[in-house]
């Protein structure tokens, strides 16, 4: 169970961190960052396309509101108060308005059939799919504690922060290739825990 709480620990603090950047985006938005803005784009625009979607029932349509979503983003970024909702929220209901808003201007919305709805595949693994990468993550996690600290520390820089050899060996004030060696045999002893 502490692997499964220590999961849940990295898990809400990744999604804080993106809350957070969302956060920052947008600020940067309001100073008027079209770099920002990009950002925010990459961050959510698929969401907010599947809002469009589901209620427009139409793809050019939808792609036609997300436009529209973002330029309404661009010039109310500074309206938005991280105090009152979430990033996500404030953007799904500009999200959802716009898109109700076209629908209703184009007078009538098209009939679903609710009962095609269980035909429709969920893309998401399923949970044992999810168990078993949540087992992995803890093993490589173990693993990774049993190592000597400079190894552990060089292994979820370079694997986790995507630093290279020559950033690490700066970081660590070492030669490149004594942290080349470190990483390696780092690396061999974690693939014998991961092995075993």
């Amino acid at each position: 169970m502490v692997g499964a709480a220590s999961s849940a620990a990295v898990d809400r603090t990744s999604a804080d961190n993106d809350r957070l950047a969302l956060v920052r985006a947008l600020s940067s938005v309001a100073g008027g960052s079209e770099a920002a803005l990009r950002d925010v784009y990459s961050r959510t625009s698929a969401k907010l396309y599947g809002i469009c979607l589901r209620i427009l029932s139409d793809r050019q349509e939808a792609e036609d509101a997300l436009q529209d979503i973002f330029l309404t983003i661009w010039k109310r970024a500074g309206s938005y108060d991280a105090a009152r909702a979430s990033p996500v929220t404030w953007l799904a209901t500009i999200a959802r308005n716009r898109s109700i808003d076209r629908l209703r201007a184009r007078g009538s919305r098209p009939f679903v059939n609710l009962d095609a709805a269980a035909d429709v595949p969920d893309a998401r693994a399923d949970a044992v799919a999810g168990i078993e990468a949540a087992q992995d993550r803890d093993r490589l996690m173990n693993c990774l504690d049993t190592l000597e600290a400079r190894q552990a520390g060089a292994i979820r820089a370079s694997f986790f922060q995507g630093l290279t050899y020559s950033e690490l060996a700066e970081a660590g004030a070492v030669p490149l290739g004594t942290m080349k060696s470190w990483v390696r045999r780092g690396l061999l002893r974690l693939k014998a825990c991961l092995s075993e």
